[in-house]
């Protein structure tokens, strides 16, 4: 005689969020779409490049690829090319202005190591 018991549903978990925007990355971001980049959006993809593999690329865009995804959050919106998702999964983007730079910065949880210089890493 066979026993079929039913096997308990998975609780499924929250995923977390695709990507986040701290405030000073939202206003440095409407300040472009307000200015020079008005009607375009912030794509943020991932590509091959620097000692580490791999660098974040961003472009401003007329419209959004098809298989682009839509973040928004602050009130603001990037899109993130599908093939980079799984590699921002969680990331926080910030902006920051230092002595003689300035620029959009990610805190990836999903980043291992960086290469010295910073320009690149890996997952």
């Amino acid at each position: 005689m066979s026993s079929t018991a039913a096997i308990p549903a998975r609780a499924k978990r929250e995923l977390p969020p695709l990507m986040q925007i701290s405030e000073r990355a939202a206003e440095r971001l409407r300040a472009l779409y307000e200015k020079a980049e008005a009607g375009k959006l912030l794509r943020i993809g991932v590509k091959t490049k620097g000692c580490s593999g791999m660098a974040y690329d961003l472009s401003f865009v007329d419209v959004a690829g098809p298989s682009d995804e839509r973040v928004s959050d602050q009130g603001v919106t990037i899109l993130v090319d599908r093939k980079a998702t799984l590699h921002l999964i969680g990331t926080m983007m910030d902006y920051e202005t230092r002595a003689m730079s300035a620029g959009f910065t990610f805190v990836n949880p999903n980043e291992k190591g960086r290469c010295g210089c910073g320009e690149s890493f890996h997952v």
